[in-house]
């Protein structure tokens, strides 16, 4: 271990504790650990013990090192990290190999989604850590570049079960690697062990600058390092004596740049070639200098570099940082305009360093960085693509082209979930003298992006005539797109009628096909009552099969779900979901798996229900959609209400509410009321359920949208019915009546038919249940088990005893199956009382799975490899066989051939 690492060491007792037993544990599970600090603190020399400790337990070791001028270059961090395992890529399923050869441009190809590289490298490194475990160790990540951080990201969540442990250093206010990863913060030494540290550097201080020293450098190792030496050059050369304190960092910095300054010409001007470098190799650097490596030796000496074969290293960042920011202006172009003509045969790294060289407007640069941008967006890296447009815009005269340059990115930066970002660019782009088409498009954007959100509907007008405008200026396909945010705004901001018409007009005029799928998404969202119908009526010329691409299939789903067709929206979110998963489209396989769990939770597939809603909500955050995150989290809670899990359903409503509230996204509460209110009327707490529900359909509360409202207008007529409110519940079932008039969604059909029969009186009861029982409620086993157990009740209470135990048993049978253990119990009791033993369900092992466990053991029981599933759930195989492993006792099972026959007795 080197002297620099031992220092770093003093004082990390807990700290080594913890590396050493994530390192030797790996055996047994992986895990991934994030080492937060501010520069100095010993990050780096805390990764080089768990580095070398690795090494003598047998491990193999991957490095990669973010380097701040590589941060333009797609997954140039995670090229570094896995170039030694690539010979392994042809053993990867065809996708994956594409996707992972294609980010390092290796091969040519469509562009991937950036979350199918990801499992190919999750993938890659599985299948070697099967044959020695895996060490990771990531320094300076904050300098990664963004695609790298985004699998990093992606792999170190999945590392449970396998043998493999990811490591990476970070700068304190860094949060470019975090969600769902484990942090390690370092702060400053404790007082006696920075004493014990400086005093082992610096023996002979007088007290009064020992005292001074050890506050400025505030616990941090690597200042209590430098600092003296600095001050013994500042007494040397006659500089005031401790002067008032830099922050730290610049403190350091000054010291590294004081040792660079006494190096021989050539030795910096190599030296500033390699800080402007962004590949670390040696011979680029030497001949981007013209010189040799003898020119390096004083800087290898004076301990600021390290030479090893043909890698250049910085001692510590700061050191590069140090020299970069000492050089001149001029120094500093000359060295990346060198570096350029160094690398002319790779197009990426040379136009950054040209751009870098540029002292003013260069189109030429302007131009290769547009086609740097492409090749960066064909390799899955939109963030790079997005990085080189706005380069490419400061370099750009013309002020239109800029405005234009800046529009793009600010798009790609939206479609990343990096909204302040987009907000900036356009920020930039408004002054500029624009052409109407830009002028159009950023005033949309703005709108849009400025707003923020789903709800909100005040500026849906101004939306929609943007829209218009696009349409004029000969722009049909964006101005559809742009209407699709503008649709979900109208569906979620409760505008008035007059703006619902008023977008469906503006639609209408886009020259597309009647049954396009974005055409239909736009009219479903928008007037979903009015349009309805119409929707339904073209819908049904199209398949779920037709081979239509799956993100078209999902804006499909969409359109049936938004006016009441469950039934219909789940065929084409169950292909959607499919083709997504195929294709590596995390984001919008989020956003279908959404849509998935809320038609599975209308038509009571409650299992589907939850293993969408429980990855649905993973991948929603991981692909920062939080909105979408939070509607699944609901779906997952109104399964917990209708099963009786009031508990934990109103703990996933509050937190839920918690996060809905400071977004604004106001009209989305009408979820947390609907699963409040759903789970009341289940279990009879009528009252309570009619003081939710009824929220939802009042235009003052932060809780109204009637077409949520709409799912629990039974539910209302219901409550309304049992609590004595027989002119409340009249005026509910109207309300429903009224609306099935309007659009014939099947779910409002299937409520109508149930509220009927429970609002009827004794007279017309018989005719009323059995017209509800006659409608064809086998797709809403819910309601048909709720509609058999009033039946059921109202027969026994009509003293038609006998007549009453069939509806009931087939009641218990549905609640049985759909794990409705409330509604069963109630159907137990009506039984009893019809003189019927009737035995409670006893939970079975299925019960005790988890959602993720469920769907891995279905696909198992269909026949799929662990290598399949785990390509259909963005899993290692191994972790997939980790689960199987881990679920075959819980299950009463002893191998994979059993498990069909287990889902079987499930059901």
């Amino acid at each position: 271990m080197s002297a620099t690492s031992a220092i770093g060491l003093v004082g990390r007792e807990q700290q080594l504790r913890a590396l050493d037993e994530l390192v030797d544990g790996v055996g047994d599970r992986g895990g991934a650990l994030l080492l937060r600090g501010e520069p100095g603190i010993g990050k780096s020399a805390l990764l080089e013990h768990a580095a070398e400790r690795a090494r003598a337990l047998g491990l193999l070791v991957l490095t990669t090192t973010g380097v701040q001028s590589e941060a333009h270059l797609p997954f140039a961090g995670l090229h570094q990290l896995l170039r030694p395992l690539l010979g392994g890529a042809d053993e990867l399923p065809p996708p994956q190999r594409a996707a992972l050869l294609a980010a390092f441009g290796m091969v040519e190809g469509a562009a991937p989604d950036v979350f199918l590289i990801a499992l190919g490298a999750l993938e890659l490194l599985s299948d070697q850590a099967a044959e020695t475990p895996l060490l990771l160790v990531v320094e300076d990540t904050h300098w990664l570049d963004d695609p790298t951080c985004d699998v990093l990201a992606f792999v170190g969540r999945r590392l449970e079960a396998e043998p493999i442990v990811l490591l990476m250093g970070t700068r304190e206010e860094s949060s470019r690697v975090e969600a769902g990863l484990d942090d390690l913060r370092l702060d400053g030494l404790a007082e006696p062990d920075a004493a014990s540290l400086l005093d082992a550097g610096a023996p002979d201080l007088a007290p009064e600058v020992r005292r001074r020293l050890l506050e400025d450098a505030r616990g941090n190792p690597l200042a209590l390092e430098e600092l003296p030496g600095a001050l013994a050059y500042e007494q040397l050369h006659g500089r005031e004596l401790l002067p008032d304190p830099l922050p730290l960092t610049a403190r350091l910095e000054r010291a590294f740049a004081v040792r660079v300054s006494e190096l021989p010409p050539a030795a910096r001007e190599v030296l500033v070639a390699a800080a402007a470098d962004d590949g670390g190799v040696l011979s680029e650097v030497l001949g981007a200098a013209g010189t040799s490596v003898d020119a390096l030796a004083p800087a290898v000496s004076a301990g600021l570099v390290e030479a090893r074969g043909d890698r250049l290293r910085f001692r510590h960042p700061l050191v590069r940082s140090a020299v970069y920011q000492s050089a001149s202006a001029a120094e500093r172009r000359a060295a990346h305009a060198a570096l350029a003509r160094q690398l002319a045969s790779d197009p990426d790294r040379s136009v950054w360093h040209r751009a870098a060289a540029a002292s003013g407007p260069d189109e030429q640069v302007a131009l290769e960085l547009e086609e740097a941008a492409a090749r960066a967006r064909r390799r899955g890296a939109p963030a790079t693509a997005a990085a080189a447009l706005e380069r490419a815009a400061k370099l750009t005269a013309d002020e239109a082209g800029r405005g234009g340059l800046l529009l793009r990115a600010a798009e790609m930066e939206f479609e990343l979930g990096r909204l302040d970002r987009s907000i900036e660019l356009l920020a930039e782009a408004k002054p500029l003298d624009l052409g109407r088409e830009e002028r159009a498009r950023l005033s949309f954007l703005v709108e849009m992006f400025e707003d923020g959100g789903w709800s909100g509907a005040s500026r849906v007008s101004s939306f929609a005539e943007l829209a218009d405008q696009m349409t004029d200026a000969g722009e049909p396909e964006r101005a559809l797109r742009a209407l699709e945010m503008v649709a979900l705004r109208c569906y979620w901001g409760n505008p008035d009628q007059a703006t619902r018409d008023r977008v469906v007009e503006v639609a209408e005029r886009i020259p597309v096909a009647e049954n396009d799928a974005t055409m239909l998404g736009v009219l479903a969202l928008a007037d979903p009552v009015r349009q309805g119908a119409p929707v339904l009526e073209r819908l049904a010329r199209r398949s779920p099969e037709d081979g239509t691409d799956p993100a078209e299939l999902s804006i499909l789903g969409a359109a049936a779900n938004a006016v009441w067709a469950f039934d219909v929206g789940l065929g084409f979110f169950d292909s959607a979901v499919d083709g997504l998963r195929a294709q590596g489209r995390l984001g919008l396989l989020a956003q279908a798996l959404t849509g998935q769990a809320w038609a599975a939770v209308h038509l009571a597939r409650e299992g589907l229900a939850m293993s969408a809603a429980d990855e649905a909500t993973s991948l929603a955050r991981e692909t920062r959609q939080p909105r979408w995150a939070l509607s699944t989290r609901l779906a997952q809670a109104t399964v917990h209400a209708e099963r009786g899990d009031l508990e934990t359903a109103e703990q996933l409503a509050r937190e839920a509410e918690a996060e809905l509230l400071p977004m604004g996204a106001n009209p989305m509460l009408a979820l947390v009321q609907f699963v409040r209110g759903r789970g009341a009327v289940a279990h009879q707490l009528y009252d309570d359920g009619l003081d939710h529900l009824r929220r939802i359909f009042d235009p003052a509360d932060v809780a109204y949208h009637p077409f949520v409202g709409a799912w629990a207008l039974s539910d209302l007529v219901e409550a309304a019915a049992h609590t004595g409110n027989r002119e409340s519940a009249e005026g509910f079932l109207a309300q429903l009546e009224s609306l099935v008039a309007a659009t014939p969604g099947s779910l409002l059909v299937a409520e109508l038919a149930y509220a009927r029969a429970i609002l009827a009186d004794d007279e017309g009861a018989q005719d009323a249940y059995q017209a509800g029982l006659g409608t064809g409620l086998a797709n809403w086993p819910c309601y048909r088990g709720r509609l058999l157990l009033a039946y059921g009740a109202w027969l026994r209470r009509q003293r038609r005893v006998a007549e009453s135990r069939a509806p009931l048993r087939a009641a218990k049978e549905i609640f049985d199956a759909l794990r409705f253990t409330a509604l069963a119990e109630r159907a137990c009791q009506e039984l009893r009382a019809s003189g019927e033993t009737s035995r409670t369900r006893t939970p079975d092992a299925w019960d005790e799975l988890s959602p993720q466990e469920r769907q891995i053991a279905q696909m198992a029981a269909e026949g799929l490899t662990n290598r399949e599933i785990g390509q259909k759930l963005y899993l290692s195989h191994r972790t997939v066989g980790s689960h199987l492993y881990r679920m075959f006792p819980k299950l009463g099972i002893t191998s994979r051939g059993q498990l069909a026959t287990a889902l079987q007795s499930s059901d």
